[in-house]
C-alpha cells in the first residue's frame, strides 16, 4: 500500500518519475492513521485526485498496474492579425470627383476575418464606401462584396498623410489569395511609384458594391489601401524594405507577385509583405519608416536591401551609409528580427563617379557581412559575375541595375535558403 498511496498528484511528472516526494512512504508517521472516518482507500483516492480548480489530465499507467495523471495539453494560441499584403504608398495623386477603383492583390495569409488600412496623400482624402470580396477576372468579383466600416461607419475623411483602418469583417481567406478592394474615394490620395497590379480597375462614380465586371479603364498603381490584415493562426510574418529592386521594377509595366518578397513567400508558406519604394535610399527610408513600416502589426522579421541609390551621391560616402543603416535598424530592432541583405552590381550611375559608386559598393558590402545584430543575406554573390563583383551574371539584369525576372528568382532562391539555414523555417 506504500507505493500506491505515494502516487499522489504532483508526485510524477509527464514521464512517470518520481519528483519532490521525499521518499517512498505514504506520507505519515508510523503511529499516524487515516483521518477520521477515512479508510485507507478512501485516502488514496483522495490523494490520487488533483486539487480543485485544476483540470484532470489523461492517465498514464505505469508497467505494474498504478495509474499516474500525464501533463495537461498545452491549448493552442489564439488567433491574431497579422499583415498578409503591404505597400509603401509614396506618391500622392488627386481625385477631383467620386471614383471607384477596384484594386486586385494577392494576400499570403489564411485566416478568418481581414481588415483594411487606407492612407490619404499629401491632402484631405474621403472614402465614402469601400468593400472587400474574393477577386475574379477582368474586374469582376468571384465572391459577394463584404462592407467595410469605420468605427461602425460606412466611410472617412481623413486628413493628409493619415493611416485609417477599418473594423474586421468575416472573410474567410487561404494562403496567396486574390482580393479585390473596391472603394469610392475623392482627395488627395497615396499611391505607390511603379505600376504592379495588372487587373485593377477605376470607373467615375460610386461603384463598390458592383458584383460583375467594374467597366471603366485599367489602372496598375496601388493606390489608397496600404495594408490587408488578416486574423488567423499567429506564425511568422516578414516585411522587405528596400528600393526599385524590391518594389518590383523592370520595365513600365510590372507585377507584384513578380518580386522577390512575393517569390519568398510563395516558396516558404509565410507573408513577405513589400514596403520597397523605387527611388528611395536610406533617408528618406528612415523618415518615412514609421508610417510605412513601424505601423504594421505582428511583423516578426524585417530584410532589407537598401542602399543602391546612395551609392555616388555628392556628399555621401561609406560612414554616412554605414549610420544611416545603424539608424534604421535601430528603428526596426524593438520590432523585429534584423536581416540585411549585401548590394547586387551596379553597372552604371545616373549621379556622381562610377569609380566612387563601385569603391562605396565593395566598402559597404564588406561592412554588412561583419554585421553581429542583424543576420546577412549575401544576394551580390549569387547575382555578381565570378570574375567581377560589379557585373551582374548573364541574364539575371534588365538594365544594368535592376534584376529581371529570371534574377528576382534567383534572389529569392537564396533568401529562402538563407531563411531556412538561419532562421528556424
Amino acid at each position: 500500500m506504500g507505493l500506491r498511496k505515494a502516487l499522489r498528484w504532483g508526485c510524477f511528472g509527464a514521464l512517470g518519475v518520481l519528483v519532490g516526494c521525499g521518499g517512498m512512504d505514504d506520507g505519515r508517521a508510523p503511529d499516524e492513521s487515516p483521518g477520521q472516518g477515512q479508510t485507507d482507500a478512501e485516502v488514496t483516492a483522495a490523494a490520487d485526485s488533483p486539487p480543485d480548480g485544476v483540470a484532470a489530465a489523461p492517465t498514464l499507467t505505469l508497467h505494474d498496474t498504478h495509474r499516474v495523471q500525464a501533463t495537461p495539453p498545452v491549448a493552442p494560441l489564439p488567433a491574431k492579425f497579422q499583415p498578409g499584403f503591404h505597400q509603401a504608398l509614396r506618391l500622392s495623386g488627386g481625385v477631383g470627383s467620386v471614383t471607384t477603383y477596384r484594386l486586385k492583390v494577392p494576400v499570403g495569409r489564411a485566416g478568418s476575418r481581414v481588415r483594411v488600412t487606407f492612407r490619404s496623400g499629401d491632402g484631405s482624402m474621403t472614402v465614402q464606401r469601400a468593400t472587400v470580396a474574393k477577386a475574379g477576372a477582368n474586374g469582376a468579383l468571384a465572391s459577394a462584396p463584404v462592407t467595410l466600416t469605420f468605427n461602425g461607419q460606412p466611410g472617412f475623411t481623413a486628413n493628409a498623410r493619415t493611416l485609417v483602418t477599418s473594423d474586421a469583417v468575416d472573410l474567410p481567406v487561404g494562403f496567396r489569395d486574390e482580393l479585390a478592394l473596391s472603394f469610392e474615394v475623392k482627395g488627395s490620395v497615396a499611391q505607390s511609384m511603379i505600376d504592379a497590379f495588372p487587373d485593377s480597375w477605376m470607373r467615375s462614380g460610386a461603384y463598390a458594391t458592383t458584383q460583375g465586371a467594374l467597366g471603366g479603364q485599367p489602372w496598375q498603381k496601388s493606390l489608397a489601401v496600404a495594408t490587408v490584415d488578416v486574423e488567423g493562426a499567429p506564425g511568422r510574418a516578414f516585411v522587405a524594405i528596400g528600393d526599385s529592386i524590391t518594389e518590383g521594377y523592370m520595365d513600365t509595366f510590372n507585377d507584384t507577385r513578380n518580386a522577390w518578397p512575393a517569390l519568398v513567400e510563395k516558396q516558404l508558406g509565410v507573408p513577405v509583405v513589400n514596403s520597397g519604394v523605387s527611388g528611395q535610399g536610406f533617408w528618406d527610408a528612415n523618415l518615412q519608416l514609421p508610417q510605412e513600416v513601424l505601423a504594421l502589426q505582428g511583423v516578426t522579421d524585417c530584410i532589407v536591401l537598401l542602399g543602391t541609390n546612395d551609392l555616388g551621391a555628392t556628399d555621401m560616402n561609406v560612414e554616412k551609409l554605414q549610420q544611416r543603416m545603424t539608424q534604421l535598424l535601430d528603428q526596426l530592432q524593438p520590432m523585429c528580427r534584423l536581416w540585411v541583405s549585401t548590394l547586387l552590381p551596379k553597372e552604371k550611375t545616373n549621379e556622381g563617379s562610377y569609380d566612387a559608386v563601385k569603391s562605396q559598393r565593395k566598402a559597404f558590402n564588406e561592412w554588412v557581412r561583419k554585421l553581429t545584430r542583424a543576420d546577412v543575406i549575401d544576394l551580390e554573390a549569387v547575382m555578381r559575375q565570378p570574375a567581377n563583383a560589379d557585373l551582374f551574371k548573364d541574364g539575371l539584369e534588365v538594365d544594368g541595375i535592376h534584376p529581371s525576372a529570371e534574377g528576382h528568382r534567383v534572389m529569392a532562391d537564396e533568401v529562402v535558403r538563407t531563411l531556412k539555414a538561419k532562421g528556424g523555417l
